[in-house]
């Protein structure tokens, strides 16, 4: 009997090693197929799971206290599985170089626990060659296996959008590479348990590897051109949404959008790509434009800010500035990466400390990875100035009358309005007398 036979019977485990945006909802739906072990190194994300909490916000408390994902953070269970998913992080450091150190992470703990007739996939966003480079040594060094001939090894980008209740796992075709013909096989079999709309066999895991890292790299160029235009356009005083409605009636214009470009995808794979393609001696350009544009945009929402507050004869120091979201996007926890860091770094230079408030961003992130701590929207009184930045759902149903409330008692004239995601109605603010606004 092979190992997919042993899976459908139950006599073998699947394990996924990283419970977070991605790991999670690979798990728990495995865990309606097969017998599940979900593994991850914090204890604190594991007992929240047993309690049936979701912090990610991606499955709901709901499923998770329903699931039969059997959660641990005990290494040691991973030996009960011969099927392995790797889905832990992969952000790049302060210099934008890749940070390998989560991955490379897994890759030794699982090493420690693989057994003969194992596979092991690997999901994590990388460049080309990292599965293959970096992490079959470390796990054949932990293991004392060899792969190709103990074990096999593949790899399978996620291709999870977070916040997203469309696009899910089971909806999205799923790309699946393998060291030979037999994983490749048998990796494409399991993963058709759960993706409904199928597998595509890539030609070799380094092909998957490229695949990934270039989806993210061409959304990011796209978004670059739409934050180039923006800028050009006010330049023109033109205003860019009108322009994107009316370029967008023909059938085959792309629909992007200007805007801040983070999470820990977009804003984070082509530092993936260039950093390889400077290994074998080539520096991109489009690639590392882009990324330039979309890196210097909080500075340049906070630069039309700054104007607004001196059309409004506001002084700048003293002003009393709130921020609408902090997350990478809308209607998710997740603050990794977020692109709304470089409004509030740009404000401190001015020597201002915003207000931020956002209803669904995870507490202890922000105060981890940014030393922020988040403000109730009842603690946005007397505003001088609002940066609707992100567009969660509590913060598109605001009426002009609450918004409104948010201001200080002055004439609108004086009352400062940045529309990130250019969400509210333009028109209605301009013709009120405020200082409005949009990217």
């Amino acid at each position: 009997m092979n190992l997919y036979d042993k899976l459908i019977n139950r006599t073998e485990k699947i394990s996924l090693v990283g419970l977070g945006y991605v790991g999670m909802p690979i798990a728990v739906a495995f865990a309606k197929k097969v017998e599940v072990v979900g593994f991850d190194i914090s204890k604190d994300k594991i007992d929240l799971y047993k309690k049936g909490i979701d912090p990610t916000k991606e499955v709901g408390d709901d499923i998770i206290s329903q699931t039969t994902v059997d959660f641990t953070s005990d290494a040691e269970r991973l030996k009960e599985a011969k099927f392995h998913i790797v889905a832990v992080p992969t952000p790049v450091n302060a210099d934008h170089s890749p940070n390998l150190k989560p991955v490379e992470s897994a890759s030794h703990t699982l090493g420690k626990q693989l057994t003969k007739g194992s596979i092991v996939v690997f999901e994590s966003t990388v460049y080309p060659g990292v599965t293959e480079d970096i992490c079959i040594p470390i796990l054949e060094e932990e293991s004392g296996l060899k792969a190709g001939v103990d074990f096999k090894v593949g790899y399978s980008p996620e291709r999870i959008n977070p916040g997203d209740k469309v696009h899910r796992l089971e909806t999205i075709v799923k790309v699946v590479s393998g060291q030979d013909e037999e994983s490749l096989d048998t990796i494409a079999k399991v993963y058709e348990l759960v993706v409904e709309a199928g597998v595509y066999k890539a030609d070799s895991i380094k092909v998957a590897e490229a695949a990934k890292v270039i989806e993210n790299s061409q959304r990011d160029i796209n978004i670059a051109f739409m934050n180039e235009l923006s800028i050009i356009f006010n330049k023109l005083d033109i205003d860019t949404k009108s322009v994107l409605e009316a370029a967008g009636t023909k059938w085959n214009f792309l629909n992007f959008s200007p805007g801040l470009v983070g999470g820990h995808c977009i804003g984070v794979d082509p530092y993936y790509l260039t950093y390889k393609a400077e290994q074998v001696g080539y520096h991109s350009r489009i690639i590392l434009s882009g990324r330039q544009i979309n890196d210097e945009m909080g500075r340049y929402v906070v630069e039309n800010l700054v104007k607004k507050l001196v059309i409004a004869d506001v002084s700048i120091k003293s002003a009393r500035i709130g921020i609408l979201g902090f997350t990478f996007k809308e209607n998710t926890p997740d603050t990794r990466n977020t692109r709304v860091i470089d409004i509030v770094e740009e404000l401190k230079e001015y020597g201002v400390q915003p207000v931020i408030v956002d209803p669904v961003a995870d507490e202890k992130e922000l105060d981890e990875e940014y030393g922020l701590k988040l403000s109730g929207l009842e603690d946005l009184k007397d505003m001088d100035a609002l940066i609707l930045a992100v567009g969660h759902e509590q913060f598109l149903n605001l009426s002009f009358e609450q918004l409104d409330k948010l201001y200080k008692n002055v004439p609108n004239e004086e009352k400062v309005l940045i529309d990130v995601k250019s969400i509210l109605d333009k028109k209605k603010y301009i013709a009120s007398g405020y200082n409005y606004w949009r990217l």
